[in-house]
């Protein structure tokens, strides 16, 4: 197997219950796999299972049955605490809302994930975030307080945070939910941007079928199964 297509993601067979206030199967028999560099879209109506398995993939939820393997190691059934620092070091998350700091500065909040790690030195940290910053092209707002930045460039800023750590995926639920047209468009283009110089492999939750167009494979939703993979 080539780099390209070294497997990043294996679900196989998940199945997850909600039992409030009685037992409600919201995923069934949920299985694919996602490879290094593809840039990938889940896709379906609200309800349809799309964030809660996103919770799943990213190993904040446990508790479900099937089995989920990242980066070709078996990670169902592994203590919380070691998934906490898999899920620091190889994946990068970006939400719908940025979940900057204010009271920080840009730079300070693109180290934030790897003052976590603890790999790097502090003078170390500053250079790879202001080179994450001019991937974006903030590295001029480097230190302005987070409050001080507009909504599209708190999302792109947000991004940078969530390649701190060269991940080897970075996931997204709705990143672009919250955005106008241009920032929105501005933000695809830095993903899709990722993927194909950075061979970068992304799984982005959205339901924006522009941007789902745009992406190299969707994963399309539906009460729970996945119907288009």
């Amino acid at each position: 197997m080539s780099k390209s297509e070294k497997t990043v993601l294996q679900a196989e067979n998940i199945d997850k219950y909600f039992y409030s206030p009685v037992k409600n199967q919201v995923l069934k028999q949920v299985s694919f796999t996602i490879n290094r560099g593809e840039f990938v879209s889940i896709v379906g109506k609200s309800g349809c299972g799309k964030s809660t398995l996103l919770y799943i993939l990213s190993t904040m939820d446990t508790d479900y049955q099937g089995t989920l393997h990242l980066d070709q190691e078996l990670i169902t059934g592994k203590p919380h605490d070691y998934l906490a620092r898999i899920r620091n070091e190889k994946i990068g998350f970006v939400f719908q809302f940025h979940y900057l700091l204010n009271e920080f500065s840009t730079l300070e909040n693109v180290m934030i994930p790897a003052l976590k790690l603890g790999k790097y030195s502090r003078e170390e940290l500053e250079h790879r975030a202001m080179d994450k910053l001019k991937i974006f092209e903030m590295q001029e707002h480097a230190l302005k307080k987070a409050n001080q930045l507009s909504g599209g460039q708190k999302q792109r800023v947000a991004i940078a945070r969530a390649l701190i750590n060269d991940p080897l995926l970075i996931m997204g639920d709705e990143p672009t939910g919250n955005l106008d047209k241009k920032n929105s468009d501005i933000v695809f283009n830095k993903f899709k941007e990722l993927a194909e110089e950075f061979n970068q492999t992304m799984l982005i939750v959205t339901h924006d079928p522009e941007f789902a167009a745009g992406t190299s494979r969707i994963i399309e939703m539906e009460d729970g199964r996945v119907i288009k993979s």
